[in-house]
């Protein structure tokens, strides 16, 4: 529940989706073999088609704040929660209120509500296999490679390359791979996708004092950000104490686990150091803050049964951020506050940027992403769907310097490699006891944000909630996979082959009719339990007892117990 906004542009006639032309919703028509040469294919076509047309100027309200609580049920704290340190956003108002403006009043994602039975019968098995096995993200780098004066995000890291034993791009590029827990809820599998993240600092966290290239100052640059933003051991105090990957505390010149002694080995970052290693000495180091330049890369990929971490290799989206400002303290502080003076006034606020070149938050970070084409080929996004990621990365009180995964990253080497949920337990959030998804299904009553996974709730929910009555759980089953249990996320979580193959093909068909305007969100059924229209303002959550301060997007690590 929340009331994330875009800015106001002239609306135009049409929606991108009609812009486009797209298909009456519950098309069946079947997956092409092959997606046409991308010699042929211009993956900014459809953005500059459709430059400024909006016809949804509240894009940024995500479908899942539009989900009926019943007074019961609140999916609402995971994201809307007080912020930590230099996020000083608290929405938790937001879980008691669908704080909308009149724009948003009306639910703008009607995906929701479309059956796509026929479509899903309609696609054999074999060939939604064979499509979420193709390649696009090599075709999309070739295809912008010959767009003259395109001043956007062009992907230059070759996943085919692969990266080494310690996560590096095997490429020389500098990014590395990062392993990290998935935001509870829409990015558990069981919602229909999988996804993987890459981060890379810039060309000056490299290279030593010298400006030769460096792995090693790397290395401790990279295990500085990752204490500096995953850290956090206690909300209350902020009080810093991480594994990392073994660094040599020489090469700053600083006792960083605090044991006394500058070092050639440690694995603990108890204190942050004042600056960056390096040629980045001259970079400050600040808590629960990326540095200038920091850029994050993000696919979500459909599902594979048949893989063992269920990551397809087609992607239904690539995402990319990059930190282009560093506002300090003050001016992260007015952001907010202008936040709040434009929806005291009823405006609508503005984003800098176009789909061609990405907007900029308020925070310094531009963000850009692709999407499918009805042909399986990424494009551009157009400026309203780029909009749709404005919502999770503007303004709300998890995130961490407008991100997630981060924050979230297996601690040490064992986080340094490509995404992979084996292994992984329900560990609890910083500030919690019992685990995550435990937490989780006890708040909501199910396993995702409006309870269709019929499958998940199957398995652990023995009572769904009622007025003034929490679900009765499986806690038991739901345990197995905390520390100690015989379980990891992926056996907890995953869905069954036929559910799997049925939420790509539900996917497809959005893909297919390019009606992205109308929602992303991979639907089997049409939804029960989202409102159409919100007209009271009130979820019941407060008067149920039900709203919770506490979210949060650390976890409690405990080395002893297996990742």
């Amino acid at each position: 529940m929340t009331r994330r906004r875009t800015p106001w542009v002239a609306l135009g006639a049409a929606a991108a989706g009609l812009v486009l032309g797209c298909s009456s919703p519950g098309a069946t028509s079947a997956p092409a073999a092959t997606a046409p040469p991308a010699a042929a294919f211009d993956p900014l076509a459809v953005a500059r088609a459709s430059a400024g047309v909006v016809g949804n100027p509240e894009a940024a309200v995500p479908p899942q704040c539009y989900t009926r609580t019943d007074g019961v049920s609140n999916p609402c704290w995971v994201c809307h929660t007080a912020g930590l340190g230099p996020n000083t956003r608290d929405d938790v108002e937001l879980q008691a209120s669908y704080g909308f403006s009149e724009a948003a009043q009306v639910n703008h994602w009607t995906n929701l509500f479309v059956d796509r039975g026929p479509f899903i019968a309609a696609t054999p098995d074999a060939e939604i296999l064979a499509w979420v096995r193709q390649d696009d993200y090599g075709p999309l780098r070739a295809a912008l490679a010959a767009q003259p004066g395109y001043r956007g995000w062009v992907p230059d890291l070759d996943l085919d390359r692969g990266f080494d034993d310690d996560g590096f791009a095997r490429d020389g590029s500098g990014w590395r791979a990062v392993r990290y827990q998935p935001f509870p809820g829409a990015f558990w599998p069981g919602g229909g996708s999988t996804d993987d993240v890459f981060v890379r600092l810039p060309d000056a966290f490299r290279r030593g004092a010298d400006g030769v290239p460096s792995r090693e100052i790397y290395r401790l640059n990279l295990a500085l950000v990752e204490a500096a933003i995953a850290g956090v051991d206690d909300p209350a105090t902020l009080a810093l104490d991480r594994e990392v990957e073994p660094i040599d505390e020489r090469l700053l010149g600083v006792d960083l686990d605090g044991d006394g002694e500058v070092r050639a080995a440690t694995d603990r970052i108890r204190r942050l150091p004042p600056r960056y290693a390096g040629a980045a000495a001259a970079v400050k180091v600040e808590a629960l803050v990326l540095p200038l330049g920091t850029e994050l890369m993000h696919s979500v990929r459909y599902l594979d049964p048949d893989e063992p971490g269920l990551r397809a290799r087609r992607m239904k989206e690539l995402r990319y951020m990059r930190k282009v400002e560093a506002p300090d303290a003050w001016a992260r502080l007015r952001a907010y506050e202008h936040e709040a003076d434009e929806k005291d006034e009823g405006r609508l606020p503005r984003y800098r940027g176009d789909a061609l070149e990405g907007l900029v938050n308020a925070f310094g970070w531009r963000l850009q992403g692709f999407i499918e084409d009805a042909d399986g080929r990424l494009r551009l996004q157009t400026d309203e769907e780029h909009r749709f990621c404005m919502g999770c990365h503007q303004n709300l009180g998890v995130t961490v310097d407008s991100t997630f995964a981060l924050a979230r990253k297996v601690p040490g080497r064992d986080g340094w490699r490509p995404q992979d949920l084996r292994g992984l337990r329900d560990r609890p959030q910083v500030g919690h006891v019992d685990g995550e998804v435990l937490t989780y299904f006890r708040r909501v009553g199910g396993g995702d944000e409006t309870r269709s996974n019929d499958e998940l709730i199957a398995r652990y929910v023995r009572r769904a909630a009622t007025a003034g009555t929490p679900p009765e759980l499986d806690d038991v089953a739901l345990r197995r996979a905390g520390p100690g249990g015989e379980l990891d996320l992926v056996g907890l979580l995953a869905p069954s082959r036929a559910r799997a193959l049925a939420l790509d093909k539900a996917y497809l068909a959005v893909v297919r009719e390019q009606s992205f305007v109308r929602g992303r969100d991979a639907v089997l059924a049409p939804a029960t339990r989202v409102q159409r229209r919100v007209d009271d303002a009130s979820t019941g959550l407060a008067a149920a007892g039900r709203v919770y301060r506490d979210g949060r997007s650390h976890l409690r690590w405990d080395p002893a117990v297996s990742r």
